[in-house]
């Protein structure tokens, strides 16, 4: 039974089980004949894909010995999603230990690239974490990077531990354990029927590489256990350097890219790319199209990651996967790892949200008010700018809001 069936202990219980949905409308739309399916994580606990790693990592380190309560720190560097997983768990580790009045649980701190948005940094401080900035131009192995400076503040701050999704075989594990079971589970269990037929198998899998933990343990879970010939397909960003063949990687090397938890400078030891059997590369304006179509015709407010996973998967539907496409029954599922909670101060997001093209809903609405539709635009670049003054950190006097204000 479904652990989302009944009363669960802790966040950490809810943790996982997400859904597998059908994306028709879009499927429809690009002339699709197989079945496009979305693998949701933002229905997780703490709202992404990563939840599942931090929730391994912590669990088993707590069995190996090396976290004590009450004695150590947790210390990670991060996007942000692996953050506020670890972040949750210690949380739910504290409160368990303190009231059972036995100790303190783990402290948490969590080094970030200034590029990542305001809301994961906010969310990390909700869960009782302390919250590192670091530059994102500096490489990952400078001082001056979110990993170098957990590096110091792990041999400086007593206590301190980095669990290491970069190395951690608990990571990939954490996926070839519920993650791809969950996904073929799901196909398997569902019946082919003349509506809806299904090769009753995963035929094609789809997903991003941030650490490739993901990739690599989804991919050894559907190889090892379900469909040997399911070909798993990767999505790196240009200016990663994580696709391969390295010369997939040439053309935009170095070049800075918006969305955020996927793609690196370096490549992970948890990555194995020989798990993957293709790889393509994708840029923000396809990734943030993509997350649009999947809030207005399958009503999923996912992240800018998931438009990637998304894109990716249908250019490759389109060129080296057409037959696939064209055959009904075939699964085709693309991981979504996370929800818009985490990006909707970023101006990509705002100018998507606020700045499209007045329906023509929206025309009869100011026609009947007699009011236009540019008396009621909003600035999305000013709105951005304000919300990041507000919400910097180490500000002295943060401005109020209108709501803030005493009465």
């Amino acid at each position: 039974m479904s652990s989302r069936s009944r009363i669960i202990d802790n966040a950490l219980g809810a943790v996982g089980e997400t859904p597998l949905i059908r994306l028709d409308k879009i499927a429809k739309q690009e002339g699709l004949q197989c079945n496009l399916l979305g693998k949701v994580e933002f229905t997780s606990a703490g709202g992404s894909v990563k939840d599942r790693i931090a929730k391994r990592m912590v669990e088993l380190a707590e069995d190996e010995g090396k976290l004590v309560s009450g004695k150590s720190v947790v210390i990670e560097p991060t996007s942000g999603n692996t953050g506020i997983g670890l972040a949750m768990a210690c949380a739910v580790k504290q409160a368990r230990h303190t009231l059972n009045t036995v100790d303190k649980g783990y402290s948490v701190i969590i080094t970030m690239p200034n590029k990542m948005s305001l809301e994961k940094e906010a969310a990390l401080r909700a869960l009782g974490a302390e919250v590192v900035r670091t530059p994102t131009e500096a490489a990952w192995d400078s001082p001056e990077s979110h990993i170098g400076v957990a590096q110091r503040l792990q041999r400086e701050i007593p206590g301190g531990i980095i669990l290491d999704q970069y190395r951690n075989v608990n990571n990939p594990l954490a996926h070839e354990l519920t993650t791809g079971p969950e996904i073929f589970n799901a196909v398997t269990a569902t019946i082919s029927t003349a509506e809806k037929p299904s090769s009753g198998k995963v035929d094609v899998f789809v997903a991003g590489a941030g650490t490739g933990g993901t990739v690599t343990g989804i991919s050894r879970a559907i190889k090892k256990k379900h469909n040997p010939k399911c070909i798993v397909v990767g999505i790196d960003p240009k200016g990663s350097i994580l696709a391969f063949p390295d010369n997939l990687n040439d053309e935009s090397l170095g070049s800075m890219y918006i969305v955020e938890g996927i793609g690196y400078d370096f490549i992970p030891d948890v990555l194995s790319r020989s798990d993957v059997d293709c790889w393509l590369k994708t840029d923000d304006e396809e990734s943030f199209e993509a997350v649009r179509n999947l809030m207005r015709l399958e009503g999923l407010l996912v992240g800018g990651s998931s438009g990637s996973a998304l894109s990716g998967a249908l250019r490759w539907l389109k060129g080296e996967g057409k037959t696939i496409a064209q055959t009904k029954g075939a699964n085709v599922v693309v991981l979504l790892p996370d929800g818009i909670r985490n990006y909707m101060s970023k101006p990509w997001f705002l100018k998507m949200a606020l700045e499209g093209e007045p329906s023509p809903l929206a025309k009869t609405i100011a026609k009947i008010l007699q009011q236009s539709p540019s008396e009621v635009h909003t600035d999305s670049d000013a709105l951005a700018d304000n919300i990041a003054e507000r919400t910097r950190s180490a500000i002295p006097k943060r401005p109020d809001a209108p709501d803030e204000l005493p009465r």
